[in-house]
């Protein structure tokens, strides 16, 4: 009998996106076993899954090296016959060269993949491509063959207590907006986003999202803005509980960065703000309720990097300065 671990210990982006493969191999192997590997910080994200069987956690701040060989020891004794391995660094190879599985699938990039049944090319498409690959596509090609060609949607389930939480603040039409990202390049500045509460309609409160970390931001954009109705929610709510609130949002603001796929995991509207980086990467929405805005001219310098920056490298931030909060009205 078939049992699965899925392997992706990056960003809570990349969690919930990775979140397709689990409704993948549910679709075709319902009565099996799929556990799911991720970093300490994360697993929140998942803890509602119905179809997670274990999460497993691994500490990579504290005591790294001891905690990945614990890790490598407890992979091994759950004798899994499939380990799908999304990550494409160094230790999530060992982890998957050590498991013993039989059937062990991940891309070329990963430094360990000499020890792959399966290896899939990872590419990146060209910045501007007309038919770019999604990152739910490329993870796709990892259980491709033991699925079918059709990528899976990633679905994030939050639980009723989730629901029950977030449901004081849809009591009148809202929008959301989570204004942060890990990479400064990669965040719509916060005067913008002042800017464009200005602006939204009078009748609909505001709920900022994000991070603890994240709060001072969306201070300054509830003591900034013109806009009556905004209530700083940074820090207030776990992952799950945010994607619930998200879900029922008339509009859900976001920079390319983890709401976002929150946002296409619960199929809910989303207008993402591209700055250093492009689309065309594959971290674009996923559904037909999604809008990419981004600066309309092709800038030499752009994109400057897969990830972003602390800085601008030219100083001049014009990736996303030169956007136009008349581009993120374009639903009202």
């Amino acid at each position: 009998m078939p049992k699965f671990l899925i392997i992706q210990t990056a960003f809570i982006g990349d969690v919930a996106l990775a979140t397709a493969i689990i409704e993948k191999l549910h679709a075709f192997f319902p009565g099996d076993q799929i556990d799911f590997l991720l970093r300490k910080g994360n697993e929140g994200l998942l803890q509602q899954h119905r179809y997670i069987t274990n999460l497993l956690v691994w500490d990579k701040k504290n005591q790294k090296t001891i905690n990945l060989l614990k890790m490598i020891i407890k992979v091994r004794k759950e004798q899994y016959t499939h380990v799908i391995n999304v990550h494409r660094f160094a230790t999530s190879g060992l982890i998957t060269l050590f498991s013993g599985a039989g059937y062990k699938a991940g891309f070329d990039k990963n430094p360990f993949s000499f020890c792959y049944n399966k290896k899939v090319t990872h590419i990146i498409s060209e910045p501007y491509s007309e038919q770019p690959v999604h990152e739910v596509q490329r993870n796709h090609q990892l259980v491709a063959d033991i699925t079918d060609e059709t990528f899976a949607m990633p679905q994030l389930y939050p639980s009723q207590t989730d629901d029950a939480s977030v449901n004081q603040y849809k009591d009148a039409p809202y929008i959301c907006i989570a204004p942060s990202s890990v990479w400064f390049t990669k965040q719509f500045p916060v005067e913008k986003w002042v800017d464009l509460a200005d602006r939204l309609p009078a009748d609909h409160r505001i709920y900022i999202l994000g991070a603890p970390g994240d709060a001072a931001a969306g201070d300054v954009i509830l003591n900034k803005t013109a806009h009556k109705h905004v209530i700083n929610l940074c820090g207030k709510l776990s992952f799950l509980q945010s994607a619930a609130l998200m879900q029922g949002a008339a509009m859900n603001y976001t920079n390319d960065s983890g709401p976002l796929h929150f946002a296409s995991a619960m199929n809910a509207p989303v207008t993402a703000v591209f700055c250093s980086t492009v689309p065309a990467f594959g971290f674009g929405p996923l559904r037909a309720n999604g809008r990419v805005v981004e600066i309309k001219e092709r800038l030499y310098c752009r994109p400057c990097g897969l990830h972003g920056h602390k800085a601008c490298p030219e100083g001049h931030f014009r990736c996303a300065l030169e956007i136009t909060n008349d581009q993120l009205l374009w639903w009202v």
